[in-house]
């Protein structure tokens, strides 16, 4: 069987991850790196792959590469870069656990259950920039080049929302800090789920970070 008969193979027997892990602040559920690991990996090894999540860097930045190895030595291959929500060894990892999670995901070829459930409803056409803090907003368009895209603008808006929820010190000011951009968040979910995802995962680490300190 030629690798890409045994990857359609492969994908056609796996199910949906499980949405199995709960989002308590957001009242949601998703799929953990687990979950969709569960719902994958017996398929590939019985199709003759090996699965490969490496880190690595190049010009654009640092990585996971996900990687699908078949017995006949044919590579199938995807990279993921790396949003760190802040800098330091948690943040590295929640950014490799978030980039193998969407990989693997990726490269099978599913979805995490029910992620297709608004599909049928049309999204609102509004601008990404509609609504937002302009003095804010202006700030990140000044360190951006002339020609910058909507994409390139989203994923400062990202960087941003990351950075600045990294520099609370209490938890009333960083929900206060939610609130404050409830407007460039929901933009930001409209425009690129990946990197709304990226700005949750901090904001949530952040959270759990100072809901701990307070506990200690």
């Amino acid at each position: 069987m030629t690798a890409i008969k045994a990857l359609i193979k492969a994908q056609s027997e796996m199910g949906k991850a499980l949405k199995n892990s709960s989002n308590p602040h957001f009242k949601s559920k998703y799929a953990d790196l687990s979950s969709v690991v569960d719902a994958t990996i017996d398929a590939f090894t019985n199709n003759g792959f090996a699965v490969l999540q490496p880190c690595d860097s190049d010009d654009q930045g640092n990585f996971v590469e996900t990687i699908l190895l078949h017995e006949s030595d044919v590579k199938f291959n995807s990279k993921v870069y790396l949003t760190l929500s802040k800098q330091d060894m948690q943040g590295l990892g929640s950014a490799i656990t978030y980039a193998r999670r969407y990989g693997l995901l990726g490269m099978a070829g599913i979805a995490p259950e029910d992620d297709d459930g608004n599909a049928s409803i049309p999204a609102k056409k509004n601008s990404f920039k509609e609504g937002m803090d302009l003095a804010w907003l202006d700030a990140i368009k000044d360190s951006l080049p002339t020609n910058y895209s909507s994409t390139t603008l989203a994923i400062a808006v990202a960087k941003q929302l990351c950075v600045d929820f990294s520099n609370y010190k209490t938890v009333k000011g960083l929900d206060g800090a939610w609130n404050k951009r409830k407007i460039e968040i929901e933009r930001l979910k409209n425009h690129d789920q990946n990197l709304y995802d990226t700005v949750i995962d901090a904001f949530e680490n952040k959270h759990n970070e100072l809901t701990e300190r307070k506990v200690a």
